[in-house]
């Protein structure tokens, strides 16, 4: 690019400069010239006023060898013929120039003929000579000043093209490297936009690309994870009902077979989708409690776990979808399996507020030592994979709602759950980004 900016910025200046520099170097020759034959004109006339007073050819010498031309430039044409000095033209062209002044190109010069009328009818021209040497004086110069002008135009254009052209180069490779960087995973690269607006505006929009592509990773990898997670709460089940037998325990089983195929059946989906999309419609959190709780107390049951459902009697909208709902209140409710001993009493409980709806699970257990630490995604004390109470957390988040993680009236843990049904926007989830670029700030290509 820099090569043909280059050799751009050498023809349009070498035309420019040829259409203006050789209209002035034929000015200045032709000025060269009439100044030749002014100071000719001028010699000229210093023989007038002997002509005037005399026609004698002796006396017409005297006076031509005492005008600074001589008698080498000047000469006198007089009537019959008479010549008085050197002349370098023919009888034809004196004759030519009896009644206007003529300029005649001789050899090595030009010959300015002038006519001169003197007093009794009589007449003369006369003759003054202008060597080449005096037509040419200072047009070499002045073209080789011309010539050195168009030069430095030329270097300086090329010069400046150059240095344009390797701003674009810089920022252009800048770019494609960053794009390069981009391309084989590392997605901390930014670039610092810099060049003409095209490039600087091309720069901005990689940099978003980079942080969009980087949120779009991190989503896809939290959903993966999420989704994952899901498979856990029918593992559970059938761990927990490998001891047990009869018709219920054989149910059981085939219930949590039934929903570990389901969820798998949903992460294959959800893979072969481009993107998360959400659920505008909501559900019936009553309903899904019960359908929930249905679940695990056959567990309950077998485990010897004193269990409650409090609040569920009546329907309550909130705006998630029932499988986001079920797959949080299954996560829960696992932790309290998974995490307590066989006979610790468990109670989920539906509040209903303005603008809000809280889902409380508490339990006897031993509790949890830090519950800031427990909604830190991947943290977990109890050998689990720490994504429960996050997914938990982000449905909550996602209605403009939270998690809170106390201790419950049973002496355990409580975990509450709150999910506004007000319409208010969700708080977005600062942090996402840092977590897709593993922790960094991105280093700008410099």
């Amino acid at each position: 690019m820099r090569r043909s900016l280059a050799l751009v910025a050498v023809a349009v200046t070498a035309m420019v400069a040829l259409a203006f520099l050789i209209p002035l170097a034929v000015g200045v020759m032709e000025i060269a010239e009439s100044r030749a034959l002014a100071d000719a004109e001028r010699q000229a006339a210093t023989i007038v006023p002997a002509l005037v007073i005399t026609d004698d050819v002796a006396a017409l010498e005297r006076a031509l060898a005492s005008t600074p031309a001589g008698v080498s430039r000047l000469a006198v044409h007089l009537s019959g013929g008479r010549t008085v000095g050197r002349s370098r033209v023919g009888p034809a062209d004196v004759a030519n120039a009896a009644e206007r002044a003529r300029t005649v190109p001789v050899a090595n010069g030009y010959v300015l003929l002038r006519p001169v009328a003197l007093g009794g009818g009589r007449s003369a021209v006369i003759e003054a000579y202008a060597p080449e040497a005096d037509a040419r004086k200072g047009v070499s110069t002045s073209w080789a000043v011309l010539t050195g002008v168009a030069v430095t135009l030329v270097v300086g254009s090329v010069v400046v093209a150059d240095r344009l052209g390797a701003r674009v180069v810089r920022s252009a490779r800048r770019l494609g490297q960053a794009a390069a960087a981009l391309g084989a995973g590392d997605l901390s690269v930014r670039i610092i936009p810099d060049g003409p607006p095209e490039l600087v505006a091309a720069g901005r929009a990689f940099n978003a690309m980079a942080d969009q592509v980087a949120v779009l990773l991190a989503a896809e990898r939290e959903l993966a994870a999420d989704l994952s997670h899901r498979l856990r709460t029918p593992l559970t089940a059938l761990r927990l009902n490998l001891g047990g037998s009869g018709p219920e325990a054989e149910q059981q089983r085939r219930l949590a077979i039934e929903r570990l195929e389901h969820a798998v059946d949903e992460i294959i989906e959800a893979s072969r989708r481009p993107a998360r999309r959400a659920v505008p419609a909501g559900c019936d959190a009553a309903l899904v409690l019960c359908e929930r709780l249905a679940f695990w107390s056959a567990l309950a049951e077998d485990q010897g776990r004193p269990w409650q459902l409090v609040g569920a009697d009546e329907a309550t909208p909130v705006p998630v979808a029932a499988a986001d709902l079920g797959a949080v209140v299954d996560a829960l409710l696992g932790n309290v399996f998974r995490h307590t001993p066989q006979g610790t009493a468990f109670r989920v409980t539906l509040h209903r507020g303005s603008g809000i709806v809280g889902v409380l699970v508490a339990d006897a257990g031993p509790g949890i030592p830090d519950p800031e630490r427990a909604l830190r995604r991947g943290n977990s004390g109890a050998g689990s994979t720490g994504l429960g109470l996050d997914i938990a957390r982000r449905l909550a988040e996602s209605t403009g709602g939270g998690v809170r993680v106390e201790p419950s009236a049973l002496g355990g843990t409580g975990v509450n759950l709150w999910l506004r049904t007000d319409g208010r926007a969700a708080a977005p989830r600062r942090g996402l980004l840092r977590r897709a670029r593993g922790g960094a700030t991105g280093s700008p290509v410099r």
